[in-house]
């Protein structure tokens, strides 16, 4: 049987803007405890891309992370905005924006969360397939990209070392890669 859901004794915004909102809870866990701060971050939901072009390579961005304090290579993605009809919409825009690629099918292939300890947002993955440039890029304030094309193998290869240091683009590309039908995820025999 599962235990009932924590009761929320208070709740408050400790700051809102476009894009988070920070709330302290009090509340009190199943046994009985009251944690109070309890903070929780509401973003709107994510979308990752995974563009694959007719050469076999990923359409990867380059940028700078503050957070990070570096340059990290990274999937295309960013918030889906309230215009955008679904996630595949809003990974259609997101590609076009960062890199100036198209796709002839976009294709959903789930959802996860970035971290159901504090997270209250998705975070969507959308296999774009056949991708290829077809506009100019029209980054955003703070968007400082470069984009790059790198070979699927080398990129797979590269995870172990940190290639892609965002957990949630690792992820995401393994589940668009299976989804694509170009990664096995079974288990093998240990012997």
């Amino acid at each position: 049987m599962t235990p009932p859901l924590w009761e929320v004794l208070s709740s408050r915004t400790v700051v809102r803007d476009r894009w988070i909102e920070l709330r302290a809870d009090a509340v009190r866990d199943s046994k009985g405890n009251v944690l109070d701060p309890f903070y929780s971050l509401s973003y709107p939901d994510w979308v990752q891309v995974v563009a694959i072009t007719p050469a076999d390579e990923l359409v990867l961005v380059r940028q700078y992370r503050h957070g990070a304090r570096a340059w990290v290579l990274e999937l295309p993605a960013g918030a889906i905005d309230p215009a955008d009809a679904d996630e595949c919409a809003a990974a259609a825009r997101e590609l076009r924006e960062e890199t100036g690629y198209s796709a002839a099918e976009y294709r959903s292939v789930g959802a996860l969360s970035p971290n159901t300890a504090t997270h209250r947002n998705l975070s969507r993955t959308v296999l774009a397939l056949d991708a290829t440039h077809t506009h100019p890029t029209a980054h955003e304030a703070g968007e400082d990209i470069t984009v790059e094309l790198w070979p699927i193998p080398r990129v797979l290869a590269g995870l172990r070392d940190g290639l892609l240091p965002q957990a949630m683009h690792v992820s995401a590309l393994l589940l668009a890669l299976q989804a694509a039908g170009r990664l096995d995820l079974r288990l093998k025999d240990p012997t």
